[in-house]
């Protein structure tokens, strides 16, 4: 208990530091900064705004609320992380759930660690923090995915590693946000889960996609059952008016199968081949972003 008061009483006193003007902390390097970055400063939570990169937009009220609750009995057990924007102000890096709940309860003041950190770094500590939480949907891990990728400008190799994910999952993920708005909404709000939106991406007309999604929600379909109807959707549109299959084959010569694990292995991604009966076909490798289309380029032709 005495540990706990002692904390407390630091984190007040760094408090008090950092509203005095001659001490205005802007960088790592000024005067006073190692004696409040890395420590718990109890900061007013009105010098605190929230953090515009926030990627996740879903707070649910009654969690909310039993949260609330919980730091109304025993307190703040995690500190909040922000970062300084100016003289006693400060943004939300993470930790918005609890910075809402004490909100909720009245507390004026909130245990934080402070960050010096630029627009970009802000963004990427926020997206990151938050794509390792448990209960983000697989739309809200999708768009942060995205928006490291699209603004932080990493490629998803050196994504993979900041995350601790195969690059196989990341792209998983990503082709999510090729689905139908409405089937991204209905992910986000549990009609259906991941598996059903993987398996409705092999629809490519967004006008089919909506109609199979309507029937997965109406019959509550599994994932399994989803695959079997999009795969017989897919066997239906092989065909042609008279309901026969086209020239096309679904067997692969010889020379093809051996050298298809080599090509895929090389390329590290799904490779489509399609082969007629007079042994002519086609090689198809799909790409889901230009980072990937440039990954790909480059192996192929080396530039």
């Amino acid at each position: 208990m005495a540990k706990a008061t002692k904390k407390q009483a630091l984190g007040r006193g760094l408090s008090a530091l950092l509203k005095d003007p001659e001490n205005d902390i802007q960088s790592v390097s000024d005067k006073n900064a190692d004696k409040v970055i890395g420590n718990v400063v109890e900061l007013e939570i009105n010098s605190i705004e929230v953090n515009p990169f926030q990627p996740r937009s879903n707070f649910n009220d009654e969690t909310l609320k039993e949260l609330a609750s919980s730091i109304r009995e025993l307190g703040i057990i995690q500190p909040i992380t922000v970062r300084k924007l100016d003289f006693n102000k400060f943004q939300l890096v993470s930790g918005e759930r609890r910075f809402r709940a004490s909100k909720l309860v009245g507390l004026k003041t909130i245990p934080a660690y402070i960050r010096i950190a630029n627009d970009q770094e802000s963004l990427e500590m926020a997206l990151v923090e938050n794509i390792q939480r448990q209960d983000l949907d697989p739309i809200e891990i999708a768009l942060s995915y995205q928006r490291l990728i699209d603004e932080v400008q990493v490629t998803q190799e050196k994504l993979s590693d900041r995350v601790g994910k195969k690059r196989s999952t990341i792209t998983n993920y990503l082709r999510l946000l090729k689905l139908h708005p409405i089937i991204q909404t209905g992910m986000r709000d549990g009609f259906v889960s991941m598996g059903h939106g993987r398996a409705l991406i092999n629809i490519e007309k967004k006008k089919d996609q909506i109609n199979i999604y309507e029937k997965i929600v109406s019959d509550q379909l599994s994932v399994r059952e989803t695959e079997r109807l999009v795969k017989a959707y897919k066997e239906s549109k092989n065909k042609d008016g008279s309901g026969k299959k086209q020239s096309s084959s679904n067997e692969v010569p010889n020379f093809v199968a051996k050298g298809m694990d080599a090509l895929k292995s090389h390329l590290s991604t799904k490779v489509d081949i399609t082969t007629s009966s007079n042994g002519k076909g086609k090689i198809v490798i799909p790409f889901h972003s230009k980072e990937e289309f440039q990954r790909l380029k480059k192996l192929l032709i080396g530039e």
